[in-house]
C-alpha cells in the first residue's frame, strides 16, 4: 500500500520527492517523512503524522535540502499513525535510512535478536529492524551487500529504499511482493511504488521482479538477483501521459474517473473486435486456440471491485461460452484447496496487478497446472509478468481509491474473453457475436448520455446524504452490480450499505425495510431476451414489496420504462443494452450517487479513511 519515491540527480530533490509523494497520497495517508542526504554528507530526515500536507508544514517551519534522497507516505499495518512510525527510519549509527511498504512477520524474532546484540529501537513498527540489519550486514561491505543480507533474514513481503551516508551518491531498491518501479531519466534516476510518481520525469522504466534488487547511483541504474548477478534486460516504455494523472478540472480524481468511462470501454475494444465479423482477437499470449477450446471450466478471482466484475464475468462466460464457471475472493481461494488441474482456466482479475491476495491466488493456480489469464490495468506489473496471457484495460492511472474506471475496463474484458471463449469452442453463433459486438460498440455514446444527467443525480443525492443505511438491489447479471453500488457508496460516504440478491429479501432483509430506508434497485429490462423479462417481472414484484413495507425505492430503469415508474418514488433511467452489457451502463449512475452523497457529507473523496489504493500485503 505504502508511497516510495526515491530520487538521485542534478534536480532539487526536496520538492521532486514532495511531488512523487503527493502523486502516490492515494496509497497511503496516515503518515508521512523524507530523509536526504545532504551537501555535508549527513542524513537529515523530517517526519509527521496524518496527511502530506502536514509534512510539507514541518518542512516550512525547519527547511530541508539534499543531493538524493527518499519519501514515504504510510498506510499504517505495524504501529499507531505516529510521528515516531513514521517513515523513514533510521539503524542506530543514524547514518542508514530505509522506507518499506510490506509487511515482516518475523520481525519480533528479528527484533529481539538484535535487542540482545546491542540494538536500540525506538519504534512499534516492523520496518525499523530493516535498516539495524542493514547496519549489521554492511559494516565491512557496501550497502547493496547489506540490503541483500538483510531481506534473506526476513519472512514476509517488502518494497524497500535503503540510502546510507557511509557509501555516498547510491540508493539501494529491493522487492518480494509489493511492487517497486525505477525510472531512467536524462541524468536522473528515479524509484518509486508506483509509476505516477515518475511520469512527469520519464517514461522508460524497470519493473523489479520478485527477489530482485535494483542500485541508482549518478551513472546510471544497475539490477541484480537475489545472489547479486547482474541482470540484463532493457527498460519497457510507458505509453500513459503525465496530464492524465492530474484532475484536468474535476473537483476530485475519482469524479474525473468515472467520467473518463467511455475512454476506457473505446480503448479497452480498440483493435481487439471485427464488427463485420464479429470476430475477438486478444492480446498475443502463451494460451493456443485449441488449449482455449479444452479448458473444462473457468474459474475466475479478485477482490473487492475486481471480485464483483468477475461475478458478472461468470455470467457472460456460461452463457455465452456454455462452460462452468466459478468465482472466488483471492484472500479465500487458495485456502480452500482448489481443485484445478491443466485443464482449468484462471482468470485473475486486478486493477494494479500487483495485490497480494490476487497473486498468491495466481501462483496457487500455477503450482497445480492450471493456466492464468489476468486482466490488468499496469503493464508490466508482477501479475502480468506471471500470467500465460493479459488483457490490458487501458484505463490509464486510476488515482482515486475506490476503483470506477477500471471496474469498466473490467466488464469489457470479460465480455470480449467471454465472447472469445464462445467462439473458439463453437458454442456462438456468428449472428449473436456480431450483433453483440455491434452494442458493445455503443457503450460509449451510451454512458456519455448518462454522465450528461449528473445534475438529476446529484440532486438525488441531495435527498439522501443524511440517511445511515442503504440497501441495493439486483437479480442475475445484475446482483453484482448492486454489490457494487453499495460498495461504492460505504468506501467513500461511510454510510452501511448492503447489496443483496432481490430474490433473497424474503429470506431476511425484508426485516430491514421501513420508511427510513433507501432501496436502490437495478430493475432494468432487455425486451428481445425472454430471460430478462422474466427477471426483470420479478424485479418488479421485489419492488411492490419494497413499497408495500414503506421503504424509499430508488430504481435504475431501461428508457420508456413506465411500469417501474408507477411504483419507485425515484427513478434513473438508463439507454437499453442487452442484457450482458447493461452492467456497464447501470454502474454508472450508482457511482454517481456515491460520489455526490459522499462530497454532500464532507468525506475525502479520492482518499477514504482506513483504505489503499492497491493492497499490497495479505
Amino acid at each position: 500500500m505504502c508511497g516510495i519515491v526515491g530520487y538521485i540527480g542534478p534536480k532539487r530533490v526536496v520538492p521532486l520527492i514532495l511531488d512523487g509523494l503527493k502523486r502516490l497520497e492515494y496509497r497511503g495517508y496516515d503518515s508521512a517523512g523524507i530523509a536526504v542526504v545532504c551537501d555535508t554528507g549527513k542524513v537529515d530526515i523530517r517526519r509527521a503524522p496524518g496527511k502530506l500536507r502536514n509534512l510539507e508544514d514541518s518542512i516550512r517551519s525547519a527547511p530541508l535540502d539534499g543531493v538524493y534522497g527518499i519519501g514515504h507516505t504510510r498506510w499504517a499495518t505495524h504501529g499507531r499513525p505516529t510521528e515516531e512510525n513514521a517513515h523513514p527510519h533510521r539503524d542506530c549509527t543514524g547514518d542508514i535510512v530505509v522506507v518499506h511498504n510490506g509487511i515482516i512477520e518475523n520481525y519480533i524474532e528479528l527484533k529481539n535478536q538484535l535487542m540482545a546484540e546491542g540494538h536500540k529501537f525506538v519504534t512499534e513498527t516492523d520496518t525499523e529492524i530493516i535498516a539495524h540489519l542493514i547496519e549489521k550486514f554492511s559494516k565491512d561491505s557496501s550497502l547493496e551487500e547489506g540490503v541483500r543480507k538483510a531481506v534473506k533474514s526476513i519472512t514476509g513481503a517488502y518494497a524497500l529504499v535503503a540510502m546510507s551516508a557511509k557509501d555516498p551518491n547510491k540508493i539501494v531498491a529491493a522487492r518480494l511482493g509489493p511492487p517497486i518501479v525505477v525510472g531512467i531519466g536524462d541524468h536522473e534516476f528515479m524509484v518509486a511504488s508506483d509509476i505516477p510518481a515518475i511520469l512527469e520525469h520519464t517514461r522508460s522504466v524497470f519493473f523489479l521482479g520478485d527477489g530482485e534488487m535494483a542500485v541508482l547511483t549518478p551513472q546510471g541504474v544497475k539490477l541484480f538477483d537475489s545472489e547479486s548477478h547482474p541482470i540484463s534486460r532493457p527498460p519497457q516504455q510507458i505509453m500513459w501521459d503525465p496530464i492524465t494523472v492530474e484532475k484536468g478540472g474535476f473537483k476530485h480524481f475519482m469524479q474525473k474517473e468515472i467520467f473518463e468511462q467511455p475512454r476506457t470501454v473505446r480503448e479497452t475494444l480498440l483493435g481487439r473486435i471485427s464488427q463485420e465479423t464479429g470476430k475477438v482477437f486478444l492480446d498475443k499470449m502463451d494460451i493456443t486456440e485449441e488449449e482455449f477450446r479444452a479448458f473444462r471450466d473457468v474459474k475466475v478471482v479478485g477482490c473487492g471491485t475486481s471480485w464483483h466484475a468477475g461475478l458478472a464475468g461468470k455470467f457472460m462466460i456460461e452463457r455465452l461460452a456454455q462452460m462452468p464457471a466459478e468465482v472466488d475472493y483471492c484472500s479465500e481461494f487458495r485456502y480452500r484447496d482448489p481443485i484445478l488441474d491443466s485443464h482449468s482456466l484462471i482468470i485473475a482479475i486486478s486493477q494494479s496487478g500487483e495485490t497480494a491476495d490476487t497473486l498468491a491466488a495466481e501462483r496457487e493456480a500455477r503450482q497445480k497446472d492450471a493456466r492464468v489469464l489476468s486482466i490488468c490495468n499496469v503493464v508490466g506489473s508482477m501479475l502480468t509478468r506471471e500470467s500465460s496471457g493479459t488483457i490490458y484495460t487501458h484505463a490509464g492511472p486510476e488515482i482515486g481509491v475506490a476503483s470506477t474506471k477500471a471496474f469498466s475496463g473490467q466488464l469489457t474484458a470479460l465480455l470480449l474473453t467471454a465472447l472469445y471463449l464462445g467462439q473458439v469452442r463453437g458454442k456462438l453463433p456468428a449472428v449473436t457475436s456480431k450483433n453483440l459486438m455491434q452494442e458493445l460498440t455503443r457503450v460509449p455514446h451510451k454512458i456519455e448520455t448518462i454522465l450528461q444527467r449528473d445534475a438529476q443525480i446529484e440532486d438525488l443525492a441531495r435527498q439522501f446524504f443524511r440517511h445511515t443505511d442503504f440497501l441495493y438491489l439486483g437479480r442475475g447479471i445484475h446482483y453484482p452490480i448492486a454489490l457494487e453500488g453499495a460498495l461504492k457508496l460505504k468506501e467513500i460516504s461511510y454510510i452501511h450499505a448492503e447489496g443483496y440478491p432481490a430474490g433473497e429479501m424474503k429470506h431476511g432483509p425484508n426485516a430491514l425495510i421501513d420508511e427510513n430506508l433507501p432501496v436502490v434497485m437495478i430493475a432494468t429490462r432487455d425486451e428481445s431476451d425472454p430471460s430478462s423479462m422474466l427477471r426483470y417481472e420479478k424485479t418488479i414484484s421485489n419492488l411492490q414489496e419494497v413499497k408495500a413495507r414503506d421503504g424509499i425505492v430508488i430504481a435504475v430503469v431501461t428508457e420508456g420504462d413506465t411500469l417501474a415508474k408507477e411504483t419507485a418514488d425515484h427513478v434513473i433511467e438508463i439507454p437499453h443494452a442487452p442484457e450482458l452489457i447493461a452492467p456497464l451502463l447501470e454502474i454508472v449512475p450508482l457511482q454517481l450517487l456515491a460520489y455526490h452523497i459522499a462530497v454532500r457529507r464532507g468525506c475525502d473523496v479520492d482518499q477514504p479513511r482506513n483504505l489503499a489504493k492497491s493492497v499490497t500485503v495479505e
